[in-house]
């Protein structure tokens, strides 16, 4: 685990499944007990919506849709001359 020890309890209590590949049967239930096994002291929280297939593209047009996120954009030179980091 490398996170903050004391973030780990409201990273477990809040586990939110999205995307195609959660759509597996049973996913949501495979998730919790391997979540437990490895953390059987905390309070595991799956979440899991019927949209979650289209909640990554739901959640960035939301993004998108906000004026002070076209304040973290930059272009594409700037990309190339600094780079990810």
């Amino acid at each position: 685990m490398k996170c903050d020890v004391d973030i780990r309890k409201d990273l477990y209590g809040n586990i939110v499944l999205s995307g195609g590949t959660t759509m597996f049967p049973g996913i949501a239930d495979r998730m919790q007990k391997e979540l437990v096994n490895l953390a059987p002291s905390m309070q595991i929280k799956i979440i899991a919506p019927p949209e979650r297939k289209y909640s990554v593209w739901i959640g960035g047009s939301i993004l998108a849709s906000l004026s002070t996120f076209n304040q973290m954009w930059i272009s594409k030179e700037e990309y190339d001359e600094s780079g990810p980091a």
